[in-house]
């Protein structure tokens, strides 16, 4: 069997295959998010000319993360099984085939596909981050911030273009939707190289192990979930429905799908430099309280005042928390561990039940708003939401390992017996 250091190094060791890495790194980073944020600003074409209600609507957000929570605990597994790079590459076939299959002209085309393209993200979710500790260990700061800037930036950019798209060009909703198809084909491009030089799948498994029952009762790695699972809550919520919350205050479409890619142009600078500031610390608390304060913040200011020129700034406080949450998140799966395999069980557990926390999110906020005809309540519990991510973030981000609390409390179990 081929150590894992030195099935890394056989690659990496050279210029070429370590810029081949970082350009399919970057590119996957750039498919997780696109065909998501794409969706928000045209949910009112897709609702006008399907006519599906605004719970429904929001099932096309809480689609995609009911797949992140059923298939994170799997994609390790299938790594171990194929070897990361296979896998990545198959997550971009389903992905390509789902944004085709959302852009056929039936309403059961538009979920189905969206569901398929759900568990595509939900594999490269899991497995960049594990991919980027086991490449890259001594740069897993660096790494985590040029893969999450990368996956924020294009999803900016898919909130801005969908209107132009869609009406601009005249391609409608479909056309908009089915344009991020070339992005996949591309990244498959990008991978080929990394199916020749990948890493044994059997080298996987030399990594350090764990017991998932043991990840599973460490009281640390539930806070990391839960924190996950807010920062999540709150992006999926934002790009579904802060569109039409700034529509109904009168901005028209166009103006309230940039003020999306505002919010995700303003988040790439924490997202960048996020990961890189926790890298350098070993106590992240700090950080996690000015992340809930960006979106208390930010939430507040939306919920009490319907002045015009603030928007913008309760968006940017908003986009700030948004790309800083992120970051911190994905940096707990490196730093609360000791094994790239660790990191990888921590990204599906995190993932899963965090992203099942946020499915509940988009569909929600739209079933409160239907009930209620209005956007207090649903912003207000954004609020509430906002103070259990301070807790976790307080928790989460005190110094330790995950499996060294589980291996405590299990020992100190024994001793009671």
């Amino acid at each position: 069997m081929i150590p894992a250091q030195d099935a890394v190094s056989s690659r990496v060791q050279t210029r070429t295959g370590l810029s081949l890495l970082i350009i399919g790194i970057v590119l996957i980073a750039a498919n997780l998010r696109a065909p998501l944020t794409a969706v928000g600003p045209i949910i009112g074409e897709i609702r006008g000319e399907t006519g599906i209600s605004n719970t429904w609507a929001g099932m096309m957000t809480t689609l995609p993360l009911l797949a992140f929570a059923l298939l994170s605990p799997l994609s390790p597994r299938i790594a171990r099984r194929l070897g990361m790079e296979p896998t990545l590459f198959a997550g971009l076939i389903v992905l390509l085939a789902g944004i085709l299959l959302r852009s056929l002209s039936s309403v059961a085309a538009l979920f189905a596909g969206t569901a398929l393209i759900g568990i595509a993200i939900a594999v490269s979710n899991v497995l960049v981050p594990a991919l980027i500790k086991r490449e890259f260990p001594n740069n897993v700061g660096t790494m985590t911030g040029i893969y999450s800037v990368s996956m924020n930036l294009c999803a900016a950019v898919a909130s801005g273009v969908s209107i132009p798209i869609s009406q601009g060009l005249g391609l409608g909703w479909r056309g908009a939707l089915g344009s991020w198809a070339l992005l996949a084909i591309v990244s498959l491009a990008a991978w080929l190289p990394m199916l020749r030089s990948r890493q044994r799948p059997q080298a996987v498994q030399t990594s350090a192990a764990v017991k998932s029952d043991s990840l599973w009762r460490s009281p640390l790695a539930w806070q990391i979930t839960l924190f996950m699972g807010l920062q999540s809550l709150f992006f999926y919520v934002n790009i579904s429905w802060f569109p039409a919350i700034l529509q109904d205050r009168g901005m028209s479409a166009v103006s309230a799908g940039w003020m999306i890619s505002i919010m995700q142009f303003a988040s790439l600078p924490a997202t960048f430099f996020m990961p890189i500031l926790a890298g350098r610390r070993s106590d992240q608390r700090g950080l996690a309280v000015g992340v809930a304060s960006l979106f208390l913040v930010g939430y507040l200011g939306l919920l009490v005042t319907d002045t015009a020129w603030l928007v913008p700034l309760w968006v940017i406080l908003v986009g700030i928390g948004a790309g800083s949450g992120f970051g911190l998140a994905v940096m707990f799966f490196a730093l609360r561990t000791k094994s790239v395999r660790q990191s990888a069980e921590m990204s599906g557990m995190a993932q899963s039940f965090g992203y099942l926390l946020a499915a509940v999110g988009p569909t929600l906020f739209g079933f409160i708003h239907d009930s209620t005809g209005g956007w207090t309540i649903p912003l207000l519990l954004l609020l509430f939401a906002a103070g259990g991510l301070l807790l976790a973030g307080l928790k989460a981000g005190k110094y330790g390992y995950v499996m060294a609390e589980a291996d405590k409390e299990k020992e100190a179990a024994k001793g009671n017996r």
